[in-house]
């Protein structure tokens, strides 16, 4: 249902879980072992995973904590995309990475769900793509400090609204890690 014409593979989108982004993050354990799975998963049904990875001057490139978190070891040959902006589209090659892959629909994981996930979420929406949120394999950090919910208030919120995206040519949903299907179904 893209509306990018000859784009017809899905792409598991794996955002900035990284060492000094997750270290505090709510339910960290279980979302990184969601997002692992799916890493699997979609290695063995042949599904790119895109690996996206953040700097800014508190996550200064070649640092550990700008390093992956080691969960999650990044295959050789799988793209990386390197950025300093929420959206991973902006002032990135994360476009040209999945248009020669054939990729029009974005299946996304990863950190944080109220500021990088949100953006990205939007950006490839915008620009032509499925997204789909896994729902489970999302997390942010406690910035109640700061006048924010909860993270688990922001996570259910983000959850809830993608899940009601529309637009034309397009679809959004959230689905749980468990519910993830990356062969997309037949038009009826």
């Amino acid at each position: 249902m893209t509306t990018l014409p000859d784009r017809p593979h899905t792409a598991l989108l794996v955002i900035d879980v990284q060492n000094g982004v997750v270290a505090e993050a709510h339910n960290r354990e279980a979302v990184l072992a969601n997002i692992v799975s799916l890493v699997d998963r979609a290695r063995a049904e042949g599904v790119p995973v895109v690996w996206v990875q953040h700097s800014d001057e508190g996550l200064p490139r070649d640092s550990e904590p700008w390093q992956y978190v080691p969960e999650l070891p990044r295959r050789d040959g799988e793209p990386l995309v390197h950025k300093c902006y929420g959206d991973s589209f902006e002032d990135t090659d994360l476009e040209a990475v999945l248009a020669g892959l054939g990729v029009g629909r974005l299946v996304v994981t990863g950190a944080q769900s109220d500021a990088c996930i949100r953006a990205t979420l939007h950006g490839a929406f915008v620009r032509g793509y499925d997204v789909t949120l896994v729902g489970d394999a999302h997390t942010t950090e406690d910035l109640t400090a700061y006048g924010a919910p909860t993270p688990d208030l922001v996570i259910a919120h983000t959850n809830l609204y993608w899940g009601f995206q529309g637009g034309p040519g397009r679809r959004a949903e959230t689905v749980d890690t468990a519910e993830v299907r990356f062969a997309e179904p037949a038009p009826a």
